[in-house]
């Protein structure tokens, strides 16, 4: 069986106010060092999203400044067809979606030239991030997935993977499957209504009901994690807070270290341009930091207040 890297793994997004993919207004590279040299004190595995320059200066950071850091590279793909199942809207023109097919081609072209590029730092590659689940929107058919897997798998030398929620490994992913290296899941009790002392035994019978169909296959948790506020869309007001936070992430950390299973927790900072302008938004609250890189109630022992890049290194 494959063996993966073993130790504290975290998802990294590091963008600041007013920056986001969307936009493609990237943190800079100082701003990258800076994360870098706050995370290493906990985690020396971080998991990306995607190739774009934040991707890039993350690589380049890590390697110039000899920071003992792996990653596990993700490629963001888009929409290749419409999912009426959204509940957000995901519906798209012809031209749109023939153009998010381009793209998808040109990132998993840049997945492939990081992996071989910086073959000592990647240590995984995963093709696309929930782009199959029935609620997304970016929704690319399995045909296609294995396709792309496929091609990558041909071309770099790391584990392939892909990412997605635990339900459709279940299912739907059973073909997909049999082409990676290992599963990746993710699973998130506070979205299901949850509560926090009733979410480490959710969240094991998630990890379970896929390992069991996989046991040839390492099963990963490349997402788990606890919003700290929410405005009651999706997420219970009173069910987020850093309290619970802090309980889901002890109980999930013990049970996963017994067990030796790979866990990226979600996430290190967190991310105002994601989800509405609300800024009580929950998609915009997963961090273990705040934004402006303040330790919530669970980092508060092994962090200062904010730890400032000139006293970081």
């Amino acid at each position: 069986m494959l063996h993966l890297p073993a130790g504290n793994a975290i998802c990294y997004s590091g963008y600041r106010q007013g920056q986001s993919p969307g936009l493609r207004v990237y943190p800079s590279s100082d701003e990258i060092l800076e994360d870098l040299l706050i995370l290493r004190k906990q985690w020396r595995l971080l998991r990306l999203y995607d190739c774009s320059p934040h991707a890039v200066r993350v690589l380049e950071a890590i390697r110039a400044e000899k920071l003992d850091m792996k990653i596990m590279l993700g490629a963001s793909l888009g929409a290749e067809m419409n999912n009426f199942g959204c509940p957000w809207g995901a519906t798209y023109g012809a031209e749109e979606l023939e153009a998010n097919r381009r793209e998808n081609e040109a990132e998993i072209g840049r997945l492939i030239a990081l992996a071989q590029r910086y073959e000592d730092i990647v240590f995984s590659v995963a093709v696309g991030n929930e782009a199959t689940v029935d609620w997304t929107d970016h929704f690319v058919p399995v045909p296609r997935m294995i396709e792309l897997v496929q091609r990558v798998r041909r071309a770099v030398v790391q584990p392939v993977t892909v990412c997605e929620n635990y339900v459709p490994w279940q299912h739907e992913l059973r073909g997909l499957a049999e082409e990676l290296d290992f599963i990746s899941l993710h699973t998130y009790p506070v979205w299901e209504y949850k509560q926090v002392h009733e979410a480490i035994h959710y969240t094991m019978d998630n990890y379970h009901r896929v390992a069991r169909l996989y046991h040839d296959k390492p099963v990963v948790i490349t997402e788990a994690g606890w919003a700290t506020s929410s405005n009651g869309r999706g997420i219970e007001r009173e069910n987020s807070s850093e309290e619970f936070q802090e309980i889901y992430y002890r109980d999930l950390m013990a049970w996963t270290r017994a067990e030796g299973i790979l866990t990226f927790f979600f996430e290190a900072f967190d991310e105002p341009w994601k989800g509405s302008p609300d800024p009580l938004e929950p998609e915009k609250h997963w961090g273990l930091f705040t934004v402006d890189r303040r330790p919530k109630k669970v980092m508060q022992g092994l962090f200062p207040e904010r730890l400032p890049s000139s006293q970081a290194r």
